[in-house]
């Protein structure tokens, strides 16, 4: 019986493949994939789109993550910062405010508008813009690290760096070598062990095995990281 548990707090790379969203518990997802390694379970807690931000927000408001999954992990995976990474259009909390415009109609017409024009915009403004600032995105990062150091100061951590991508979505990535940089900078300051994704992903962005969305991972890529987040917290002492 398996009674290792990890603690992954992520956006969609840890639910979706090369084709939809998948069954969380799938083998050949990253999270599975680094279970399997370690012999352990997962307690994931990720949603699509999801930011340091709400990753932070997740481990303090939500009771089960910071009072079921936290207390009884072995380790913990952070596997956020790739949307913050983003190219942005508009301002994030205009774009997340979209769902809540009334009535009905209104609200179809600004979600088609935001999906038809955030393309050309970011192609006319470069992607000068982010979905989250980088200053921000650092101290939120932060913030998951010494929280969860504060409840579980033995527990071993590792991140998980923005990841590469190729979208028509978001036609520019110009954020994405700073983003990595100062995740490599915040991880070296904190101390825990950071895997950049980027070269075991960035085959499949060629070779046509990723999501046609150019954001979401081949299932090459995801067995390479899940052993790659194996690799770096097998190296660290047990809680």
């Amino acid at each position: 019986m398996l009674d290792r548990r990890l603690l992954v707090i992520a956006d969609s790379l840890a639910f979706h493949g090369p084709e939809r969203i998948e069954d969380p518990t799938d083998p050949r997802l990253y999270p599975q994939v680094l279970a399997g390694a370690l012999d352990a379970r997962v307690d994931l807690v990720a949603r699509e789109g999801w930011t340091t931000r709400d990753g932070w927000w997740a481990l303090t408001k939500d009771p089960v993550a910071y009072g079921v999954y936290l207390p009884r992990a072995d380790a913990v995976v952070i596997g956020l910062g790739g949307m913050d990474q983003l190219p942005a259009s508009i301002p994030l909390w205009l774009r997340t405010s979209i769902p809540y415009v009334r009535p009905g109609g209104l609200r179809r017409r600004l979600r088609a508008a935001y999906r038809d024009l955030t393309p050309p915009v970011i192609r006319a403004t470069k992607g000068v813009m982010r979905q989250v600032p980088q200053q921000v995105s650092d101290r939120y990062l932060a913030r998951i690290i010494e929280g969860i150091r504060a409840v579980r100061p033995d527990v071993p951590i590792a991140v998980l760096a923005p990841t590469a991508y190729h979208s028509a979505y978001y036609p520019s990535d110009r954020h994405h070598a700073s983003s990595v940089r100062a995740a490599r900078a915040l991880s070296a300051r904190l101390g825990v062990p950071l895997v950049d994704p980027s070269p075991f992903v960035l085959p499949g962005l060629t070779d046509g095995t990723a999501n046609p969305d150019g954001l979401h991972w081949s299932w090459a890529a995801h067995a390479s990281v899940g052993r790659a987040l194996a690799d770096a917290i097998g190296s660290l002492s047990r809680p």
